[in-house]
């Protein structure tokens, strides 16, 4: 490839992510289903405008971990603090039976497999991708009906954010227990190592980071060392520990999240995420999926996958929910405000690509379910709030 067609390719991406982006937000669905589908024409199964190269497959590295870092900023530790014996618990549950059902749904199609075979983490990984919550169309929904700030939207929220950080942590589990060399010992112990080292350096760079922000508030520089901590903790992540540099990004992001300028610092990240990066990280999940080899048995496959990935959100949730005292109708809402999908489950799913646990065609099941909760969810919240008699 010469060097300058990188430009023509980056050109037809961000022309093509945008139109569908808007067209799909113009339909109700996410944008990024409609960047996806961009890239899905564009690319090889399709136009053949653009083939994934070294190049744009760096770039969606560097969009993934810049969209890890600004889930990470979002995070609001006080409010995760204040609901977080319930939060935590509702959110367990909404990470171990979606694991559990997206794991028996894998081996009901292609086999029972032993622990520790290439198959069995195969199947796990299917359970890990169903594990990821996307509350920002539940959130939505909410907010058009006032109730975003009552106890169950407050239970949602919470519990979405923990069900992301105990997702990320079995991401990386699964991630290290893949590895034929690994030993399952040392993968404990390096995650474990991980965390720790993050909690104690975490506090003291968030120091720093504090003193800094007090003395020069509202300045670039402090967004430009901010993304330096994002891309350094993705790299020791990624290169001394084995973890998924997306963990590291995010983690980088909890770090800053408390700072009184982490909304400045995501607003600046937010340029070129969604200016360049993100649409190609998206547009490269459709130039890498691959309809041409989809049969029957994936068909039914990403069927039963949407079905399994919605109906065990809100089971384990609602469940937990009804366990934890809530009244019948908030738990059905808590399990339907969970079980949107969204950035995160491309995230986890792009990352099983990358290191072997999942192939392309798998992405349609991944792209279809991110459709169908998020047309789903807010039908089904509005219908629950208005046959709720009491309220909120």
């Amino acid at each position: 490839m010469e060097v300058y067609g990188i430009f023509r390719d980056l050109a037809i991406i961000i022309v093509f992510a945008k139109f569908f982006g808007v067209v799909a937000r113009k339909c109700k669905a996410p944008q990024v289903v409609g960047e996806i589908i961009a890239g899905l024409l564009i690319g090889p199964s399709m136009l053949h405008l653009v083939e994934l190269s070294d190049f744009l497959t760096g770039m969606a590295e560097v969009g993934v971990v810049l969209l890890m870092f600004s889930a990470g900023l979002e995070t609001d530790l006080k409010e995760l603090m204040k609901t977080g014996p319930i939060a935590f618990l509702i959110a367990c549950m909404g990470v171990f039976v979606p694991l559990v059902g997206g794991t028996l749904l894998y081996m009901g199609f292609y086999g029972a497999a032993p622990w520790g075979s290439e198959n069995f983490f195969k199947a796990v990984f299917i359970g890990v991708i169903m594990t990821a919550t996307s509350v920002s169309i539940t959130v939505q929904s909410l907010k058009e009906m006032g109730k975003l700030k009552g106890k169950i939207g407050t239970t949602i929220l919470s519990s979405a954010i923990i069900d992301d950080v105990i997702g990320i942590i079995v991401l990386t589990f699964v991630i290290g227990f893949k590895n034929p060399e690994s030993n399952p010992g040392k993968v404990v112990l390096n995650t474990i190592l991980f965390f720790a080292l993050a909690l104690v350096v975490g506090y003291i760079l968030y120091r720093i980071f504090r003193k800094l922000d007090d003395r020069y508030p509202h300045t670039r520089r402090i967004p430009i060392m901010s993304l330096a901590l994002c891309f350094a903790f993705a790299y020791i992540a990624e290169t001394y520990f084995g973890i998924a540099d997306i963990t590291g990004a995010y983690v980088a992001g909890i770090i800053l999240c408390s700072m009184r300028d982490s909304s400045y610092i995501d607003e600046k990240m937010e340029v070129s995420s969604y200016m360049i990066f993100g649409p190609v990280f998206f547009a490269s999940i459709g130039l890498k999926t691959v309809i041409d080899t989809i049969d029957s048995k994936i068909v039914l496959f990403s069927i039963g996958f949407v079905l399994v990935a919605l109906l065990t959100k809100i089971i384990g949730c609602g469940l937990m929910a009804k366990i934890c005292r809530f009244r019948n109708q908030d738990c059905l809402k808590i399990g339907v405000g969970m079980m949107t999908r969204g950035e995160v489950a491309l995230i986890v799913a792009q990352k099983g690509l990358s290191v072997g646990l999942m192939t392309p065609v798998y992405f349609t099941a991944v792209i279809l379910l991110i459709i169908c909760s998020s047309i789903s969810t807010p039908i089904l919240l509005k219908l629950l709030y208005s046959n709720d008699r009491f309220g909120e």
